[in-house]
């Protein structure tokens, strides 16, 4: 591989100061034309590029932030990123991803790395419930914002979707459609949203009367399909076996179907199902998935807007500010059907 060109190379070649060469790429009004245009050629014939990190560095602000998520495999996460992106670039800004792979171990990582590059902020839904890899960061002075999760101090902004509100929203229509028992399939119930989805779904029950004994609750391991497979067969297992399910997000829901359908059971004949997000699978699945539907999107948009707000001209008069987005239940064919005499 050939060196790096520099600006000291640039600045030999047209027979210039590095100032002035610095002058051509930062303020070149005050260049003379006939200057700039023989520095202009010089970088165009060599192929410099600027180093961006150092100049940042220099000027002690990036123009990177980072989202740092728990499943890039969920679409659900590429449409928080896709909002993040969009606010970011509507203000010149890059955003840079990453995947915790809802490891606490992988997430310290990450964080380490952003604070060696001293990234402008941090976009974070975290692996770590107990809050230890943040509290850490926090000594590096980088802004951040939770996504998907609220701040647990007043010490940050968070952009989160009422998730108790999303699963009573899950456990009202499946009491409407008849049901009286209900499996609830979440992730690993360290995660917040497991728990508020699951604190949701028995408000819903309560509301009607019915006892937490008619909820049964299957954890499995991950938030992906794999999981949901493994979670129906265990499912499958138990008799008897209740008439509907709610996962908490799509991806275990779309597992839970295989292993349904490769058991011969009927959904929503025999078993009802509702899933969560409503990411773009979830219409598309063989039988189209009942799910509640979180403004993704939005929420990451609305997270790098805060966080764009805290590190820019605006800093001043920035205030941090918890937004909770309301879920929305949207009913398909797995719930479809009603059951006589239920």
């Amino acid at each position: 591989m050939g060196r790096m060109v520099g600006i000291k190379d640039v600045a030999r070649q047209a027979g210039v100061s590095v100032g002035t060469v610095s002058n051509v790429i930062n303020r070149p009004e005050m260049v003379a034309e006939a200057t700039r245009d023989r520095v202009q050629a010089v970088i165009e014939r060599l192929g410099y590029v600027r180093q961006e990190s150092a100049r940042q560095l220099r000027a002690g602000r990036s123009r990177i932030i980072s989202l740092l998520v728990l499943d890039m495999a969920n679409p659900f996460f590429v449409d928080v990123a896709s909002g993040a992106e969009r606010a970011a670039r509507e203000a010149g800004l890059g955003v840079m991803v990453c995947n915790s792979a809802q490891s606490p171990e992988e997430e310290a990582d990450y964080l380490g790395l952003f604070a060696e590059h001293r990234v402008r902020g941090v976009l974070v839904t975290p692996a770590d419930v107990t809050g230890a890899n943040l509290e850490g960061f926090r000594r590096h002075d980088i802004p951040f914002v939770f996504v998907d999760r609220e701040v647990p101090s007043a010490d940050g902004c968070s952009v989160s979707v009422d998730d108790i509100e999303g699963g009573a929203l899950a456990g009202r229509h499946l009491i409407a459609q008849g049901h009286r028992s209900v499996v609830y399939v979440s992730g690993p119930m360290l995660l917040p949203q497991c728990q508020d989805r699951r604190t949701g779904l028995l408000s819903a029950f309560a509301e009607e009367g019915l006892p937490e004994e008619a909820m049964v609750h299957i954890e499995a391991e991950r938030l992906d399909v794999a999981s949901g497979r493994d979670a129906g067969a265990r499912l499958l297992g138990i008799s008897p076996r209740p008439t509907a399910v709610f996962c908490a997000n799509d991806l275990l829901a779309l597992g839970v179907l295989q292993a349904l359908f490769a058991a011969g059971v009927s959904v929503p004949g025999e078993v009802a199902l509702v899933g969560y997000d409503d990411i773009e699978f979830a219409a598309a699945a063989a039988v189209p998935l009942t799910s509640v539907r979180q403004p993704a999107f939005r929420m990451g948009r609305t997270a790098a807007e805060l966080l764009i707000e805290e590190t820019g001209d605006e800093a001043a008069s920035h205030q941090h500010r918890r937004i909770v987005l309301q879920p929305e239940l949207v009913v398909r064919d797995s719930t479809f059907a009603s059951r006589p005499g239920a």
